[in-house]
């Protein structure tokens, strides 16, 4: 069964301890792989704690989520977030 959180909770986690964000309805934590991410930590210190959808598809595909989103997913969001 897959966790459920709501964007305040996932507001809560917006530093380099603990960095998580939503894309589509999922709930990412990106706090080990910040420093892996290939654009740079910069980007991912931005959109953390928040819903970050449409920067993501902007530039990426569905193979990233494939590839990385099973290691880094850690549940869903509970409510629709809004872009």
């Amino acid at each position: 069964m897959s966790k459920t959180f709501t964007p305040a909770e996932v507001a809560k986690h917006k530093d380099d301890s603990s960095m998580w964000m939503i894309i589509e309805d999922g709930v990412y934590d990106l706090t080990s792989f910040k420093d892996d991410h290939p654009g740079g930590s910069k980007i991912l210190k931005r959109f953390a704690g928040k819903n970050a959808t449409k920067a993501f598809w902007k530039y990426h595909n569905d193979k990233v989520l494939e590839r990385y989103g099973g290691k880094l997913k850690i549940g869903t969001v509970k409510e629709a977030a809004k872009l």
